[in-house]
């Protein structure tokens, strides 16, 4: 077991990888990722994550190196090389290397990368016990910025954000936008229950399409759970019955502080077991699937 790099097709040991100095995504976060996690083996939802890599590439202007088959096959060939029962694996494009410049077009060159590595996910403790979350002052980045939508590696909002949330002895960030709605988590959707009705924040709010947020849709509503896209402020959120964040690697996960307030009464809640049911046949089904 351990951690493997396909640098541009090539399989790699990781103290072997190296790309140049001059690379944007170095230099200015000017790249594309994904993060997926495998079930027994098999990329979880690897065709949504393929495509949301092509559409972030989209939105900057930037085309990927290669076809999405290819990066397919590749995650499929460094999974299997590092040994892992199952992996964290990341895949990476950039827009390349070039002389010195912000305009895209010095770009040569262009690097594709996925990481495999042992998957370490969150401990049993913060699906039996909950977590907390902060809603700090960092705010989510403009859509007529960098468009949240995007997963870039432009990360330096989240990275800010997440740190102001560790000092303040919380699991996760929650950022505002300017108007002050919630929009997401640094590295996370955010759900809240407001009794039988599940909500969370909009598309429109600016925010990314996370991809455990879409399978979660899927499975409520196939259970005739009520899930709605709606505008939410803290004081919602602070106010809700029940809270969880959703994410690739942690799945879903509850929260049972916002701030200093306790959420419902401090201990997940049913709403989250019931979802987390859910969640977990279907990834049993669709593991089953595809093995």
């Amino acid at each position: 077991m351990g951690t493997i790099v396909s640098l541009n097709g090539v399989l790699t040991a990781p103290e072997d990888a190296r790309i140049s100095v001059f690379d944007r995504g170095f230099l200015y976060g000017d790249s594309v990722y994904e993060v997926i996690r495998t079930y027994e083996g098999v990329p979880f939802e690897l065709d949504a994550h393929l495509a949301r890599l092509e559409s972030s590439a989209h939105r900057i202007g930037m085309r990927l190196p290669v076809p999405l088959a290819t990066f397919a096959a590749e995650v499929a060939q460094t999974h299997a090389a590092s040994g892992n029962p199952d992996s964290y694996v990341r895949i990476v494009s950039t827009r390349g290397s070039g002389t010195l410049g912000l305009d895209p077009r010095l770009a040569e060159d262009p690097v594709r990368m996925v990481i495999a590595m042992p998957l370490n996910p969150p401990g049993p403790e913060a699906y039996r016990d909950g977590v907390a979350i902060a809603l700090v002052s960092v705010r989510r980045n403009l859509r007529d910025a960098i468009d949240p939508a995007a997963k870039t590696g432009n990360y330096l909002n989240s990275v800010m954000a997440l740190a102001e949330a560790k000092t303040r002895g919380a699991y996760e960030a929650v950022m505002l936008d300017h108007r002050d709605y919630v929009t997401e988590g640094a590295s996370s959707n955010v759900f809240c229950v407001m009794g039988e009705t599940i909500l969370t924040p909009p598309l429109d709010v600016g925010i990314l399409e996370g991809i455990t947020r879409s399978v979660v849709f899927k499975v409520c509503r196939q259970a005739g759970l009520r899930v709605l896209e709606l505008p939410l402020t803290a004081q919602a959120l602070e106010a809700a019955d029940e809270v969880f964040i959703t994410s690739s690697i942690r799945e879903i996960v509850p929260v049972v502080k916002v701030d200093d307030s306790k959420v419902g009464a401090g201990v997940p809640g049913p709403v989250y077991a019931r979802i987390r049911q859910l969640f977990d046949a279907y990834v049993a089904e669709y593991s089953a699937a595809r093995k």
